[in-house]
């Protein structure tokens, strides 16, 4: 029976993987069973933020060193760049064993990868499709058939470039748009309602291009999306629970409204076993393996009925105030700020709010 392994691992550079490398040596870590590894790195998060890039080729090297290239290539690697306020660089490695690991049902882990995606079907309908058909395909992976059960899905994405367009542009093919920065939420976008549609959380024939970025009543409560310069394909990650898996490890989601919705998540935390009135004590951290999230600005410029600025500030990106702000946010609640916020949330959640996963241990 397959059991899920979740490795949280401070990072003190895009590039240093040696927590990774000495889990490995010290037995904690099989590489043969690493699904997938999700980052934060200390970049911009926009689109050159060659941080990921580089999170990406040192992880690459690492897994080469143990299996085979075709192996380690299989291995998603979702990095998210931007760690704004006191977000704490990290990595998270999903691992996949097998053996009798007591409670059930348990996480569960799925992945794909979808084929290189034309850069004139970015932002587009087409997209959505792909993505729906990828997570479908990460779902079989997991063995899960029933989308209630997933809990969250996370996509790394690719955006377009000077050169990517020009590519389109030879083909003779049109794109959605020359703006690169705009291209990033674009895909997010897209690759949100792509999820939403294989979850079954909106109907295909319901979306057109025209709504894609831009109709904020679509959206999915699980959908977790980031953009990067460093792949053409998407990376899939599906998490659900399934009486297929067995082991200590349990998901739950919530959906936050804004960027200080945390009483959604102080109830996932405690359908997991971590019911506090207050911020989680000590001990009730020690059993929280993951905190995974979603953070933007909402789009009418209005927190609660107060203004914010965050559209505004043409010195930083909306998206780097959002995830230094849900970040703070999440922390007063778990005691801590080494968490997984993701930036840019377009139809993943209510505008100005975005979906939440945790990751608990039950045998602690």
């Amino acid at each position: 029976m397959p059991i899920a392994r979740v490795h949280r691992i401070s990072a003190s550079a895009p590039n240093d993987v040696s927590g990774i490398e000495t889990a490995i040596a010290a037995g904690r870590i099989d590489p043969t069973g690493v699904v997938a590894v999700l980052g934060k790195t200390e970049g911009n998060g926009l689109v050159n933020d060659f941080s990921r890039g580089l999170a990406t080729t040192a992880l690459t090297l690492l897994f080469e060193r143990h299996l085979p290239k075709a192996d380690a290539a299989q291995i998603c690697l979702v990095m998210s760049g931007g760690t704004e306020g006191g977000m704490a660089p990290h990595w998270i490695v999903f691992e996949r064993g097998e053996g009798e690991g007591g409670a059930s049902p348990s996480l569960a882990i799925g992945r794909a990868h979808t084929p290189a995606l034309p850069f004139e079907h970015l932002g587009r309908v087409a997209e959505v499709e792909q993505v729906a058909a990828g997570v479908r395909a990460a779902m079989r992976d997991a063995g899960i058939s029933d989308p209630a059960d997933i809990h969250f899905v996370q996509i790394k994405c690719p955006l377009l470039t000077a050169q990517r367009i020009a590519e389109a542009d030879a083909r003779g093919a049109s794109v959605a748009t020359r703006d690169t920065l705009k291209s990033m939420g674009l895909s997010r976008a897209a690759s949100a309602l792509g999820v939403a549609v294989a979850l079954g959380e909106i109907a295909r024939e319901k979306i057109t291009d025209a709504q894609v970025g831009a109709d904020w009543s679509l959206w999915s409560g699980r959908a977790s999306t980031s953009s990067g310069i460093e792949l053409v394909n998407h990376e899939i990650v599906v998490l659900g629970m399934s009486k297929s898996w067995s082991g200590p490890l349990a998901i739950n989601h919530a959906v936050m409204a804004d960027g200080i919705d945390i009483e959604p998540v102080r109830a996932a935390l405690a359908r997991l076993g971590l019911g506090a009135s207050g911020q989680l004590d000590v001990a009730q951290r020690g059993k929280l393996v993951a905190l995974l999230s979603k953070a933007e600005a909402s789009h009418d410029g209005l927190l609660r009925g107060h203004r914010h600025t965050m559209l505004d500030d043409s010195d930083i990106a909306s998206t780097r105030h959002a995830r230094g702000f849900v970040c703070g946010a999440l922390a007063g609640l778990v005691g801590h700020a080494e968490i997984y916020v993701s930036g840019g949330a377009e139809h993943q959640g209510p505008d100005g709010g975005g979906p939440v996963a945790v990751i608990v241990d039950r045998s602690n």
